[in-house]
């Protein structure tokens, strides 16, 4: 072969590389593990932890009305940070009551300490183990954070979270806790007909049928379950009156602004901490 065939040959070839390197995806940036909050990202079927620039802060205090919840999730997440035995978390129940903004509370409680928050699609449930092997050799403790999780019917996400809940995480280190939020109790729809599957004992006992069973199964994983409620009417106006103090609205005008309040949740349907919160920046925007 001449030289100048040989040219020619690497011309091509040079040629055909640039074309494949148009069609790979890019390779994914490297982890900002001085980053207190990431998020998992996919492009194609490579993933890698996005660090979040700007993390939503919310205290603890701006939490009212769900002590209990407070208490216990506090307990929690200490008990793991302090290396000592602590529990996957479910948070479930009505909308807007505070279930992702405790998750953010405790990161802003201890972020300084170590703890680290990983925010995963329920889409994405199938690289739980790909993210809890990438954390596994860290110093840091890791907080992989589920929100609005819920399944219908033969979706992958589901069996691979239960493995996850059951194998992966415990079997892969001891730096990884699973926080997940629903409206669902069991994450998945239930029907009526489903009930009719019950098998009543001779000893009058009552056995559930195997779809019930398979649809509590997954919910039995996590340790802790918290339950959270609508918010009765002086609760949520005491949330209000608390968002509209930290809004710098003078006492005046927070006393005034009462009966709006109230219309304001009857309007949305709902007494929540997020309608309450929505109505103190309305509020504060025309009065302050």
């Amino acid at each position: 072969m001449s030289a100048a065939d040989f040219s020619v040959l690497i011309e091509r070839a040079e040629r055909v590389l640039a074309q494949l390197e148009a069609w790979l995806p890019a390779a994914p940036p490297e982890i900002d593990w001085s980053a207190h909050a990431y998020r998992w990202r996919k492009r194609g079927t490579r993933g890698w932890l996005d660090a979040v620039r700007h993390v939503a802060r919310i205290d603890m205090a701006d939490l009212q009305h769900i002590e209990r919840q407070k208490g216990i999730i506090d307990r929690n997440t200490l008990q793991f940070l302090q290396k000592k035995p602590a529990n996957n978390v479910l948070m479930t129940g009505a909308r807007g009551t505070g279930k992702s903004s405790l998750v953010k509370a405790m990161l802003a409680a201890y972020g300084d300490q170590g703890l680290r928050l990983i925010e995963v699609d329920k889409s994405d449930l199938g690289d739980l183990a790909d993210i809890v092997e990438l954390v596994a050799a860290r110093p840091e403790r890791y907080i992989v954070f589920c929100d609005d999780l819920s399944f219908e019917e033969g979706e992958a996400g589901y069996k691979a979270l239960k493995s996850v809940l059951d194998g992966s995480v415990s079997a892969s280190g001891d730096n990884v806790l699973i926080y997940a939020t629903s409206n669902r109790r069991h994450l998945m729809p239930e029907y009526m007909s489903e009930n009719l599957q019950a098998k009543h004992q001779a000893d009058g006992e009552i056995h559930p049928g195997e779809t019930v069973e398979e649809k509590i199964s997954l919910s039995e994983r996590f340790g802790l379950w918290l339950s959270f409620h609508p918010f009765k009417q002086d609760d949520y106006l005491d949330i209000v009156y608390h968002w509209l103090e930290e809004l710098n609205c003078p006492a005046d005008q927070i006393e005034a602004s009462r009966t709006e309040a109230l219309q304001w949740a009857l309007e949305r349907g709902s007494r929540s901490g997020r309608v309450a919160y929505q109505f103190a920046r309305d509020w504060a925007a025309r009065h302050v």
